[in-house]
């Protein structure tokens, strides 16, 4: 299938390899693209650990793994392995579950949960699953990323402000909020606040010189200004306002004096117990999803149109993280930011990760003593303006602009995350979905029904036969079907087709993109008979009137 993309496509002489010979060739713009991308991941991987309970160190090592050993070994060409917010939520749930007041021992057992879980995704990968992300309904996907941006910003706020909170769980930490600001660290506050401020209008002030500076790294360096201003690395009480505050040894980062230091063993001594088993399939299920769909995200933007191995990134990803979970790292995916952003650097090769790896190395090694000045405030700025950016109010309105029925689905998930926890919340999300699909008109009996493949081939194409209901659980066998065509042109036919939900819509939608930059030509015939339930291209489709006679009209 690569060879065939490479083959019609108008850059196919310009396609960079993989191989050593491709590093030889593009070493300079994957070696900028890495020291930049490496930039932006310092902070963000000391604040994602911190917030999910790990040491800070812990973030480091995973980002170091997933570039230096990951990078050569993955599928994809142009995504950023390392740690991710998507997954702070499961990890500092895992450590208060373990630890039970103890924080150290609730991450040793984590460490234990992440090396069965990252076997379990090599396994994953040596089935084939790796096309199982596609089996989630877009909205479902999207509203368990705006439950965890929720989750982000009710954990980090508190931090930001200068405030321990009392609060364990997401609802009462939100509520906790207003005691937060009213109490909070003066010194502290400013240096979250700025950081705030510096991640939002950093990119407009600076416009494209902005990418030499990413606004993260510069957040972090006003922080460590300003905790070298307010000395917050000597524990202290100063009076503001008429009210004493204190800068204690928990305001700063903590990295091991030696890199070998801050290496962690597993503990293993809770493995049997069904806390175990719920984190593991967490862990394992969630971490693929969100994996998968960020190289696929970033597929969609390589400018040489390369498909990335699914299979094969997905047996890099667990390797990585079996290796780091045995270090003390964190669990590790394809994160997006950092992938984009690789992207926009001009990488042209999965070297462009390895780099990235390697210049965290060197921070690690020659640098964690100045990494120990970074104020925990600014990290924390830094993921509150990513849960928000997550959870924001304009994803409500894209998916009620998609279709009611996605703003139902949507906002299940969120509800069914913050209520019990992300895999729970997920099959919520899945189960709510379905029923949506089956009241839209998706027949039961179609709904795990096989795409047909092709079904007939002539001088005019292929043509590729629909089932009566298209819902988001046929959309593998849609992919499979799909990119398995061989021929110049493709009919997709909905004669018989009754009802389209939006994640199959959304599919056809990609594929007809992607065949277009392979100079293949997509026809849909009987797809214009179905009624969108709204504006939107990618909406759900269904009949209004009695299907025999809408399918008796397209053959006239």
């Amino acid at each position: 299938m690569e060879s065939r993309s490479a083959a019609s496509s108008p850059i196919r002489n310009l396609v960079p390899a993989d191989s050593l010979e491709g590093l030889k060739q593009n070493w300079k713009d994957d070696l900028v693209s890495g020291l930049l991308v490496s930039l932006i991941a310092l902070p963000l991987c000391l604040g994602i650990a911190m917030a999910s309970g790990f040491p800070a160190f812990g973030g480091l090592i995973t980002a170091i793994v997933g570039g230096l050993i990951v990078g050569p070994l993955c599928g994809s060409r142009l995504s950023i392995k390392g740690p991710a917010a998507g997954l702070i939520a499961i990890a500092i749930a895992s450590v208060e579950a373990f630890g039970k007041g103890d924080m150290n021992a609730g991450y040793r057992c984590t460490l234990a949960v992440l090396v069965v879980a990252a076997a379990i995704q090599m396994v994953f990968a040596l089935l084939k699953w790796g096309r199982c992300g596609d089996f989630f309904p877009a909205s479902v996907v999207h509203g368990m990323l705006a439950a965890i941006g929720v989750i982000i910003f009710s954990k980090q706020i508190h931090p930001l402000l200068g405030v321990k909170p009392v609060a364990k769980e997401p609802l009462p930490l939100l509520v906790e909020i207003p005691h937060s600001l009213s109490v909070l660290n003066p010194e502290v506050a400013l240096v979250g606040v700025l950081s705030v401020l510096i991640i939002l209008l950093a990119p407009k002030v600076l416009g494209s010189k902005g990418k030499f500076v990413p606004a993260p790294l510069l957040a972090v360096l006003v922080g460590v200004g300003l905790s070298i201003f307010f000395d917050f690395t000597h524990p202290h009480t100063y009076h503001f306002a008429g009210v004493d505050s204190s800068i204690e040894a928990r305001h700063l980062v903590t990295l091991p004096a030696k890199f070998l230091d801050g290496i962690t063993m597993p503990d293993f001594s809770q493995f049997f117990t069904l806390t175990t088993l719920q984190y593991v399939l967490m862990f394992s299920l969630i971490g693929s999803i969100e994996s998968l769909l960020t190289v696929k995200a970033v597929d969609a933007i390589d400018p040489f149109k390369r498909r990335s191995d699914m299979n094969r990134d997905l047996l890099a990803v667990g390797c990585g993280n079996f290796v780091a979970a045995w270090l003390g790292g964190l669990p590790m995916i394809s994160e997006v930011v950092r992938s984009y952003a690789n992207t926009t650097y001009g990488a042209k090769t999965r070297w462009a990760n390895f780099f990235h790896g390697a210049c965290l190395l060197v921070y690690a090694v020659f640098f964690a003593a100045a990494i120990h000045y970074v104020p925990v405030a600014a990290l924390a700025g830094i993921l509150c303006v990513t849960g928000y950016r997550l959870a924001a109010p304009t994803h409500f309105k894209e998916c009620r602009h998609i279709g009611p029925e996605q703003l139902v689905v949507f906002t299940s998930t969120i509800i069914g995350v913050l209520m019990t926890d992300l895999l729970v919340g997920v099959v919520i999300g899945v189960i709510v979905q379905l029923v949506c699909d089956l009241v839209m008109g998706v027949p039961l009996s179609s709904v795990f029904w096989k795409v047909s493949g092709a079904t007939s081939e002539g001088d005019e194409g292929v043509t590729i036969k629909m089932p009566k209901g298209c819902s988001f659980a046929n959309v593998i066998g849609l992919k499979r079907a799909l990119y398995g065509v061989e021929s110049k042109a493709v009919h997709l036919d909905f004669t018989e087709t009754v009802c389209v939900d939006h994640s199959f819509a959304r599919e056809v939608h990609a594929f007809k993109v992607d065949a277009e930059a392979r100079g293949i030509i997509v026809h849909t015939r009987g797809f214009e008979l179905l009624e969108p339930v709204s504006e939107h291209p990618q909406a759900a489709r269904r009949v209004r009137t009695h299907p025999a006679s809408s399918h008796s009209a397209s053959h006239r």
